[in-house]
C-alpha cells in the first residue's frame, strides 16, 4: 500500500535529522532516485518479478501514485528544482576538485 512512500519519507527524515544540511537532503533525494531507477532497470532486464512488484520505478512514480493534479505538479516542480541543486553541487565538486 503506502510502504514505498513511508520508506522514502523515513529515509529523508533520518538524513535531515542526522546531517541537518540542505545539501545532504538533495544528495539523499538523488541517491534514492538513482537507486530506484537502477533497481527498475535490473527488474526489467533480469526477469525477477518479485523485484518489480516490490520497488517503485522512481520518486516521481511514487508521487504519481499518491498525488493528483495541482499538488502533484507542485511536488514534481520541487523534485526538478532539487535535481537542479544536485547538478549544481556535482558540477561545483568537479570544477573545484584537486588533482
Amino acid at each position: 500500500m503506502y510502504i514505498d512512500l513511508i520508506i522514502v519519507i523515513l529515509v529523508l527524515i533520518l538524513v535531515i535529522f542526522f546531517f541537518r544540511k540542505f545539501s545532504s537532503f538533495v544528495y539523499a533525494i538523488a541517491i534514492i532516485d538513482i537507486f530506484l531507477r537502477i533497481m527498475d532497470f535490473l527488474a526489467v532486464k533480469i526477469p525477477l518479478k518479485e523485484l518489480g512488484n516490490i520497488l517503485p520505478n522512481s520518486i516521481p512514480d511514487i508521487l504519481n501514485n499518491y498525488l493528483k493534479d495541482t499538488v502533484l505538479d507542485i511536488f514534481l516542480w520541487g523534485y526538478v528544482i532539487i535535481y537542479i541543486f544536485f547538478l549544481v553541487y556535482i558540477t561545483n565538486y568537479f570544477i573545484h576538485k584537486k588533482k
